[in-house]
């Protein structure tokens, strides 16, 4: 059955008069106020619903509480069980979600709740409406410009241990045989006792991690004989070749072995050499979705994007900034690749920026291009240097508006252009009679050919060398200098919501952590605006001594209504008309 509390009406009675006017005060401008204001009638609780019976079983959990302590769980970085503890008895957690009494059935929550609200929550993607749902009506309540954006990855860790290539052989091996004496004790019996003590008895299993760097060749040979026969013996079992472990032994034999085949003369299999090895393969059996960056290590990365402003406040603090994009990656992906989802991501939500900065790996020309056909200009450094051997390189030629050649160092014009558009490929060729006497033609990096001298280029060239020239200006130097703050971004967001070290593992939950995290911390960044932006306009508001009578006559009048309400409910009314009830 399922239970929504109406959280729009308002209450006849405050029920969180009780704090006092201070600390009403300090509760409202907090995160607490800024939940319960803005983001709890939000959440997509109507799409939760569909997944629970309308009228039949037991109630559930009031799901705008539970889907809103699951957000407050990841912005704070909180276990499990502190999030029971803090549903139940933290009064900031209960005013940003509006529970309004102490019963077991509003202000509790059980572990198993919490774990399958996640799963659900993670299972159906709701994750990814809930960060844009959080950053659309942030950015449009506190009027946020999306015109400006600035994107940048960071590197992030699942709950995993860091296994070296013999580790992922033996965890493999081990997980496989395992799920077999679990499922299927008598197939596990036909093998070598031998073998499966290796890496069942717990008095050998330590045995592979003691491994002398001078023994390491010959064991990895040796746990590779050992994975190809067992993904042999079992190939043509149906009920075997279909478990997850047995999945992973046979990506490891593809990812890291070589096998010889038949009648060869060759051993059957062979462990590849690491530089071999692709950056895309098993990392560890228990998480089978993280990859390899050889600069940041095994894990995850995260792209973020978020908003940003050239002016500054009044009082000369930074504007509110908000992360309009968060996506999960495995560590292997290249950040090249990053941009053009983003830039299709953020236009569906109506966020699309005009200018985005960027870093280097991000402006490719391909990337340029794309982005310029959005409307947007990318502002990133030009990827790599200029090629070629010579003196003399390319962006000491006078080019055209439309990229033809206008003369070389020396001056001289070609006599003859070939433009091809279909291949983006230009040729100009220069007189060989002219280049012949050119003191600069042993550095020049033209191409003697029967009808003169080539030079050989592509519109991509021409376009990247304008780009290096821009980047040489001030005003590129003034636009991009703002890059830089998304660092902050991420250094906030891993001081803050703990994103660097997950406890979970795999893509679909890590996901789910990294969108959720974000949008606490949009939330923890709007109510820090609010606060200084409260602190700035209490300058135009009355003297303390007004406003202090303005809160003593609201409580009068408060006290006034709640004690004739008591009283018209105990006393006749031919007694509440008496002189000593008037007041």
């Amino acid at each position: 059955m399922i239970r929504i509390k109406d959280h729009k009406t308002r209450y006849m009675f405050d029920p969180f008069a009780h704090l006092g006017p201070k600390r009403r005060k300090m509760i409202d401008e907090s995160w607490a106020g800024v939940f319960r204001k803005y983001i709890l009638t939000e959440l997509p609780v109507k799409l939760l619903a569909k997944h629970f019976p309308s009228r039949k079983g037991h109630p559930t959990k009031e799901l705008y509480a539970m889907m809103g302590a699951l957000l407050i769980q990841q912005m704070f970085d909180l276990t499990d069980e502190e999030t029971a503890r803090q549903f139940a008895f933290n009064i900031e957690w209960h005013y940003a979600l509006d529970i309004t009494d102490n019963s077991d059935e509003s202000a509790y929550v059980s572990l198993k709740t919490i774990w399958n609200m996640r799963e659900l929550i993670t299972q159906t993607g709701l994750h990814d409406i809930i960060f844009n749902t959080v950053a659309e009506k942030l950015i449009t309540e506190f009027k946020v410009s999306s015109e400006n954006q600035r994107l940048d990855s960071m590197h992030i860790t699942s709950n995993m241990r860091h296994l070296g290539r013999i580790g992922i052989f033996v965890q493999c091996i081990k997980k496989f045989l395992v799920n077999l004496k679990r499922h299927h004790q008598e197939l596990l019996n036909t093998l070598d006792p031998e073998l499966v003590g290796k890496y069942l008895d717990r008095k050998q299993e330590n045995s592979f991690s003691m491994v002398k760097p001078s023994d390491s060749s010959r064991t990895l040979e040796q746990l590779a004989e050992d994975l190809f026969l067992l993904v042999e013996r079992f190939r043509n079992d149906d009920n075997v070749s279909s478990m997850t472990s047995y999945h992973l032994m046979t990506r490891v034999l593809k990812e890291q072995c070589l096998v010889a085949a038949a009648g060869s003369g060759q051993p059957r299999v062979a462990a590849r050499k690491n530089k071999e090895i692709a950056s895309s393969s098993l990392q560890n059996p228990s998480d089978p979705d993280a990859g390899y960056d050889a600069h940041k290590g095994k894990g995850y990365q995260v792209q973020l994007a978020e908003t940003y402003t050239t002016a500054a406040e009044e009082d000369g603090k930074r504007p509110l900034a908000l992360i309009t994009y968060a996506e999960a990656e495995p560590a292997h992906h290249s950040d090249a690749k990053a941009l053009k989802p983003m830039l299709d991501r953020v236009e569906e939500q109506g966020q699309k920026p005009e200018r985005l900065l960027a870093d280097t790996i991000y402006g490719s020309d391909d990337n340029c291009d794309y982005a310029g056909k959005k409307n947007t200009e990318l502002i990133a450094p030009a990827m790599g240097a200029l090629k070629g051997d010579k003196k003399i390189s390319l962006d000491m030629f006078a080019f055209a508006d439309n990229g033809d050649v206008l003369s070389c160092p020396a001056g001289h014009a070609p006599y003859r252009i070939h433009n091809n558009a279909g291949k983006e490929r230009i040729s100009a060729c220069f007189r060989q009679d002219l280049c012949r006497d050119c003191y600069k033609s042993n550095d020049c990096p033209t191409h003697p050919a029967k009808k003169g001298r080539y030079l050989r280029y592509r519109h991509k060239d021409i376009r990247l060398l304008r780009r290096r020239a821009l980047e040489q200006t001030a005003e590129f130097h003034e636009k991009y200098r703002y890059r830089s703050g998304i660092e902050a971004t991420n250094s906030e967001i891993a001081q803050r919501t703990g994103i660097k070290k997950l406890r979970i593992r795999g893509m679909a939950k890590v996901g789910y952590c990294v969108k959720l995290k974000a949008s606490g911390l949009n939330i923890l960044r709007a109510a820090a605006y609010r606060r200084r932006k409260r602190g700035r306009d209490l300058k135009f508001l009355p003297s303390f001594p007004l406003q202090r009578v303005f809160v003593v006559v609201k409580e009068q009048i408060y006290c006034r209504i709640k004690q004739f309400l008591q009283i018209s409910i105990f006393y006749p009314a031919d007694l509440i008309s008496h002189p000593a009830f008037s007041g």
